[in-house]
């Protein structure tokens, strides 16, 4: 048995113990009417999902966040990994827990990035967009570089959120500069920043900074809906003219593209089609990159759920 074996080295049989992050606790009843415990494990390598049977209690989803410790073994449930857990406890004082090991951060250099998201902004060529993305980032500076951009699906890591917007921006001003005749760059950018900015509101945070949840203001408005409003605030307070005001916050309405995706409305200029075509590029290949992070050359990957369950490969 390896002692606090890292999520992305666990294989089925490994017998595993050690302490992990229950990044998601689902109470649920089998069919044979006894209780069970569904979980979502995470270190800083990955995300596993396990199961404790024959469980009522007391770790349940208002544990979710926590430190806690397990013993189990790793199988396999529809193709993916899957811990059958024996024993389940919540981290007490006396443990002694590597916090290092098991809080996943973001690859990058959170200095240099902020740095060149101040840049980027500063850049905006229109007065009134460039005042609106640079009173935004006043507003969200410090959270949004520490904070992660998603629960689990991606960036769910601190500094995601970060990582996430920086990437999108510098895509945006690419592309921006390659339509210059059809997108206007300066919409396009402050958008882009704008964005996913109420993600501050719309979670709930454990102790270590990690999602635990959605909060009340998230499930009733979402980060798209109060995204929007505080765009138009900003901008009303900056004397912003109305038809830029309601462009900035169709950008954020539209964003997820279509209405089954959780969009408010679907995108109607060209800006919007294309800040949308850039969120979905940048989560994707985030996936991707952490999917493909421990898979052999030649091999594929355990099903992805957020991939409608396929398998992707790691070639060459």
């Amino acid at each position: 048995m390896e002692y606090n074996k890292a999520v992305h080295s666990m294989r089925t049989g490994d017998a595993v113990e050690g302490f992990y992050i229950l990044k998601g606790a689902y109470p649920k009843v089998a069919s044979n009417g006894k209780p069970f415990l569904n979980v979502t494990l995470s270190d800083k390598t990955g995300v596993i999902e396990g199961k404790v049977w024959d469980y009522s209690g007391p770790i349940g989803s208002a544990d979710e966040g926590k430190v806690i410790k397990i013993r189990g073994t790793v199988g396999e449930f529809r193709g993916a990994p899957q811990v059958s857990i024996e024993r389940i406890r919540l981290r007490d004082a006396a443990d002694h827990v590597d916090l290092s090991a098991l809080v996943p951060v973001a690859p990058i250099d959170v200095e240099a990035a902020l740095q060149q998201v101040r840049a980027t902004l500063a850049s905006i060529d229109d007065d009134d967009y460039r005042a609106v993305a640079l009173s935004l980032l006043a507003r969200h500076e410090v959270r949004f570089a520490d904070i992660p951009a998603a629960k689990s699906v991606h960036h769910g890591f601190l500094h995601g959120l970060l990582m996430h917007t920086g990437n999108m921006l510098q895509i945006a001003d690419f592309l921006a500069r390659l339509y210059a005749g059809t997108v206007n760059r300066s919409l396009l950018l402050a958008g882009t920043f704008a964005h996913d900015l109420q993600k501050e509101t719309e979670f709930v945070f454990s102790e270590l900074g990690l999602v635990t949840d959605y909060s009340v203001k998230g499930q009733l408005l979402g980060h798209l809906v109060m995204g929007a409003q505080e765009a138009a605030e900003v901008a009303a307070q900056l004397g912003v003219p109305e038809e830029k005001s309601v462009l900035l916050q169709h950008m954020v309405l539209s964003h997820h593209g279509e209405p089954e995706f959780g969009a408010a409305v679907r995108p109607a200029c060209a800006e919007a089609e294309l800040l949308s075509c850039i969120d979905t590029i940048d989560s994707r290949m985030e996936i991707y990159r952490e999917a493909l992070a421990d898979v052999a050359p030649g091999s594929f990957s355990d099903r992805i759920f957020a991939l409608d369950g396929r398998k992707v490969m790691r070639h060459d």
